[in-house]
């Protein structure tokens, strides 16, 4: 129990991410602090979404802390101006921001925590990082750290209206040392396989690939985002027509990426997450092409899976190229998926009864938008 791993100087056992129930036991214990009360839904089948706190700091240039400063002394030195939250703000595009988030840490001994946007926060292409005081690596929290957590926010594409309270970032917490392995993925699927469709392919994480070819000929393949277009409220749900923000993509079998320009894809393999394990894609790969892919990395047990009602969901790829024009072909491998186990089955998976978006997924958009009838 966790009550029992804070008086523990020993790594805990089992390693793996803590579900739910010991993350809510993390919380009563005060391992997290807020300084507002938690929200019913806040805690997911395995990660604590992250809430905006009362003020953003425009700063000049995102930064890396380092080991001898704390987030707040490179505020005191880059900030150039501050923001209420409290009654919304807007945060605006090719800007960065800091924001001291409501939630704090004091992690026992053995556990450490790693970070992540939310699935809509990666669709509306809001690049966001946590940052920890004295870190040395974005989104990374070191095992025992105490002390305040900060969201780095630079909207890319969108223009985007954020409170005190907002959710854009998430969070997994890790009892011991990370356990992924391509034979843990191997030894998974033959007892419960990973993907429905496409090609199992394992090399440093499961290959995915990019859906070019659509399913049938009535949707489209992708979509590409409009700059310029209107102000979202990352707050509300289904009220924005999709073609005032996104260009339907209709052409089939290859796609070519612009530089700087966002675009919204899905894979060919339909993925399934088992319930006693979590998935994440790993951080783009440079041997793969000239563009990063999917911002919200985290994968929930229970994703497409039989257990929270999935028959498989394609994962949603959030996809932008850098400096030159890039060739995308149907089929062509574009991220690999990690799995690591939990230390204790979950009470509830991803899908049942908990609020869950984009289960049984194909490509679809975040979930701001209503549905786009071609």
């Amino acid at each position: 129990m966790a009550g029992q791993a804070f008086q523990s100087s020993a790594a805990p056992e089992p390693a793996g991410i803590l579900p739910a129930h010991l993350i809510r036991h993390f919380a009563e214990d005060g391992a997290i602090s807020t300084t507002e009360p938690f929200e019913a839904d806040q805690i997911q089948p395995a990660s604590l979404d992250l809430r905006l706190g009362e003020v953003a700091y425009r700063v000049r240039a995102s930064f890396m802390p380092g080991p001898r400063f704390t987030v707040q002394d490179r505020i005191d030195q880059l900030a150039l101006h501050a923001i209420a939250l409290r009654d919304g703000a807007v945060l605006e595009t090719g800007c960065v921001y800091i924001v001291p988030l409501l939630e704090s840490l004091t992690l026992p001994p053995g556990y450490s925590a790693i970070a992540n946007p939310k699935s809509s926060t990666g669709r509306l292409d809001i690049f966001t990082r946590v940052i920890a005081d004295n870190a040395q690596a974005f989104d990374t929290i070191p095992e025992g750290y105490n002390g305040p957590l900060y969201a780095e926010i630079s909207p890319r594409t969108f223009s985007i209206l954020a409170r005190t309270g907002s959710r854009l970032s998430q969070l997994r917490l890790r009892a011991g040392p990370a356990v992924q392995s391509d034979d843990l993925i191997r030894e998974l699927h033959a007892s419960d396989a990973l993907i429905t469709e496409g090609t199992f392919d394992v090399d440093n994480g499961l290959a995915l690939s990019v859906d070019l070819a659509g399913v049938d000929g009535q949707h489209p393949v992708g979509f590409r985002a409009k700059r310029h277009s209107g102000l979202i409220d990352v707050d509300r749900k289904v009220c924005l027509d999709v073609l005032d923000y996104w260009e339907p993509i209709w052409q089939r079998g290859s796609l070519v990426l612009d530089p700087d320009q966002f675009y919204i894809l899905a894979s060919k393999e339909a993925v399934r997450v088992p319930p006693t394990h979590a998935a994440e894609m790993v951080p783009f790969n440079p041997l793969v092409g000239e563009f990063r892919v999917h911002y919200a990395g985290f994968f929930d047990p229970g994703f497409g899976h039989a257990a929270g009602g999935g028959e498989g969901a394609r994962a949603v790829l959030e996809v932008r190229s850098h400096d030159v024009p890039f060739i995308l072909e149907d089929g062509q491998i574009i991220g690999r998926l990690i799995y690591e186990p939990l230390t204790e089955v979950p009470e509830r998976v991803y899908g049942q009864g908990i609020g869950s978006n984009y289960q049984k997924q194909g490509l679809k958009l975040s979930k701001h938008f209503r549905p786009f009838e071609p």
